[in-house]
């Protein structure tokens, strides 16, 4: 990833915690493309781009651990679409950077660990019994998607703009299996106690889905997003909380939770990410693809 930007860290837990930046001069809708970016507009841009992208790849890459494992074969063809469609979403933005100079190996596959930004919340792995644990974490990713994606449908930025759309489509899709699977846990008193322990403990992560981390105030002065973090937040917590709690959860007060000490978007992980990374990079490098196999001879 290019360096930090250091002169914006002061503001960026300013505007988490519910400030502004001044954004009278921010670029129009759809206006800006490659060729416009500012250098210090480039570094925001890419700080974005990296968190929608690593948020959805490594969600996608947990998801895949549950290939067979669902507890119906529908739900498994479902859980897999869901994986599948967001490594396409992360596809998007991958490509994106990679039109900014990015090679898809800086990307992912030798991308340092600690430069990785996505939340905590999609590196957890699944508890032993985990289907409840599934249910409740795509829940919370999913609402929290839509609202990042239709907070970018009005970006300064027109090449982002062209694939919100797509995107946004899809999540819907997402929400409403993690809501039928949580009407059909919730009815049973078992199953809902699982739900909640999956609550209790992927809870404190997700809120690590609206942590700043670099570039927060660039990317809303130069009009990549113009929401704030602190009212997606809200927005958020105004959905999820009363929506857990109709299916008889209690929902953490989220400003009294234990936070964890790794908060994702500014490249500090929990151990689990560690051995993810490993797992899903190992064919990258046992086949070395600097000098990738031939499939016939030439003359074949």
């Amino acid at each position: 990833m290019s360096g930090s930007d250091d002169a914006t860290d002061g503001d960026a837990e300013r505007v988490a915690d519910g400030g502004t930046t001044d954004e009278t001069d921010a670029p129009a809708v759809a206006s800006l493309d490659r060729g416009d970016l500012t250098p210090e507009g480039q570094v925001a841009l890419e700080g974005l781009l990296f968190r929608l992208a690593d948020d959805e790849f490594v969600h996608a890459e947990r998801l895949t651990e549950w290939q067979i494992y669902a507890p119906t074969i529908e739900s498994d063809l479902a859980l897999a679409n869901v994986a599948q469609d967001e490594f396409g979403h992360a596809r998007l933005w991958y490509d994106l950077l990679q039109e900014l100079g990015y090679s898809e190996e800086e990307c992912i596959w030798r991308r340092p660990a600690d430069d990785w930004t996505h939340a905590t919340l999609v590196e957890r792995p699944f508890a032993d019994d985990g289907w409840g644990d599934v249910v409740v974490r795509t829940y919370l990713y999913d609402v929290a998607e839509r609202i990042r994606l239709e907070a970018l449908v009005d970006t300064s930025y027109a090449p982002l703009a062209d694939r919100v759309g797509k995107a946004l489509a899809e999540e819907e899709y997402h929400r409403e299996h993690a809501l039928s699977w949580l009407e059909r846990l919730a009815s049973d008193d078992e199953a809902r106690g699982r739900l909640q322990a999956a609550l209790d403990d992927l809870f404190p992560h997700a809120l690590s889905l609206w942590y700043p981390g670099d570039h927060e105030a660039g990317i809303r002065t130069a009009g990549f997003r113009r929401e704030s973090l602190a009212s997606m937040r809200e927005e958020w917590l105004d959905t999820v909380v009363p929506t857990l709690e109709g299916y008889g959860l209690v929902v953490p007060e989220p400003d009294e939770v234990t936070r964890p000490e790794a908060r994702g978007r500014d490249g500090s992980h929990t151990d689990a990410w560690v051995d993810l990374r490993e797992a899903f990079t190992a064919t990258h490098r046992e086949v070395d693809f600097d000098r990738p196999a031939r499939l016939r001879g030439e003359e074949a």
